[in-house]
């Protein structure tokens, strides 16, 4: 399960690139309940939103033309600087190289073979989100990738992820877990586009959050601008789980998870 008890490569940052930052703050205001608070002057734009007052994830402006908008997964790193260096040593790309953010510690942006974003996040004064796995916040993360083999190694070489795998109907799903951790630990997953029925855009990585209510989040998303791209489906033993983006076009899940009712 996801927590805040940050093992080095479990997910510890989330944030998303918009090109409209009040627009997206109304979105994911009236979606979640979160409150945003502008992380200074010095910080280009970027801000944090919160949920009760506890941080669960980044805004910050993008350029529609150098990318699209987008939800990016961070992963903890004890040293930025040397995963930077494994990507690049097992074939992944370095997109943004380690940097100091303000002393609250260093962040690297980084490719994987199938040329997937995502991030690294070492942990200076702010060690990552406030909050995991509660109903508004991070509860899960997934990889698309044409080959989820081939994923999962790099990953195993980059971040130490180790996997296990879980029988479904139609085939088996590859879980994901910090090194040594144990299947407790357990975070994300990954999956095959083609599988998954998420084969739009290319691979990337779907951050997951939890509500209370799938049906009616994906009923808000709709009333404020976004668009569902998997309707709220009914997963055995998972939960109720639907695929949205944003007013524009960031993709990310909501998730009612079977653990969460009661």
């Amino acid at each position: 399960m996801l927590t805040t008890r940050f093992a080095d490569g479990a997910p510890n940052w989330t944030d998303v690139s918009s090109p409209d930052i009040d627009g997206a703050r109304a979105f994911y205001g009236g979606l979640f309940g979160w409150q945003y608070r502008s992380a200074g002057p010095d910080a280009g734009g970027y801000g944090f939103f919160q949920l009760a007052g506890r941080t669960v994830a980044g805004l910050g402006p993008n350029d529609p033309q150098q990318s699209p908008p987008a939800w990016t997964v961070y992963f903890r790193s004890a040293d930025a600087g040397a995963t930077a260096e494994a990507a690049g040593l097992a074939h992944g790309r370095v997109l943004a190289p380690p940097m100091d953010v303000m002393g609250q510690g260093h962040l690297a942006i980084l490719g994987d073979t199938a040329g997937v974003p995502f991030g690294i996040w070492q942990p200076g004064r702010t060690e990552g989100f406030e909050v995991a796995s509660e109903p508004g916040a991070l509860c899960w993360v997934e990889l698309y990738t044409p080959d989820v083999a081939a994923g999962a190694a790099f990953y195993h070489r980059v971040l130490g992820l180790e996997t296990s795998s879980v029988s479904l109907p139609d085939g088996t799903y590859t879980c994901l877990s910090p090194a040594g951790a144990g299947e407790d630990a357990m975070f994300g997953g990954i999956m095959s586009p083609a599988d998954s029925g998420a084969a739009d855009g290319g691979p990337y990585w779907l951050p997951y959050f939890e509500v209370e209510d799938a049906d009616a989040t994906v009923g808000r998303a709709e009333r404020l601008g976004g668009a569902t791209r998997m309707p709220p489906t009914t997963l055995a033993g998972v939960g109720r789980v639907a695929r949205l983006t944003d007013p524009y076009g960031a993709r990310f899940a909501v998730i009612r998870s079977a653990s969460q009712q009661g």
